[in-house]
């Protein structure tokens, strides 16, 4: 497949590039939930219930998409668990974004998309770097130790570089 950009984008750039375009998906799916939930089981459990569903579509495509041929080391449903666990933090972000901009703003509580705009954006960062990590990891990790070394750990610096003039 040929590149339609005018330049060639580093592989995790372009990687963070597919992350958006699903989680544009996502937010659609996201506020196409709220919306359709909302008049059965309420506003704020339909926020609530929304996360879950966007989140499950988000992990299909991201793992077909984004992160293709990378973390299939195990069956589907524990890389779903761990795609929702890894993303637990992006998910605190996000729906504390949302539910805090309903308690202050009444515009957003008659206009949930304004809320759930904030949110996506809100997780983002937190949810790439945790599913990159801790989901679609390029070999598993062979103990518990490992998986947390992995979690914690540190993009490698470049030892030819002195920041000391």
């Amino acid at each position: 497949m040929r590149s339609v950009l005018p330049f060639r984008l580093s592989p995790r750039l372009l990687r963070f590039f597919k992350f958006c375009v699903v989680g544009c998906l996502g937010f659609v799916w996201d506020t196409g939930s709220v919306y359709a939930l909302r008049p059965v089981i309420g506003l704020t459990a339909a926020t609530l219930a929304a996360y879950f569903i966007a989140a499950t579509l988000n992990w299909i495509l991201n793992s077909l998409w984004t992160f293709r041929g990378v973390g299939h080391h195990e069956h589907p449903v524990l890389q779903w668990l761990r795609f929702l666990s890894a993303n637990s933090l992006g998910f605190f972000l996000n729906r504390g974004t949302v539910y805090t901009l309903f308690y202050l703003f009444p515009l957003c509580v008659h206009h949930p998309i304004l809320a759930l705009a904030c949110g996506c954006f809100a997780g983002l960062f937190a949810n790439f770097n945790l599913t990159q990590k801790l989901v679609f990891r390029e070999k598993p990790p062979a103990s518990a130790l490992e998986l947390a070394e992995m979690t914690v750990q540190l993009p490698p610096t470049d030892p030819t570089h002195n920041a000391e003039p």
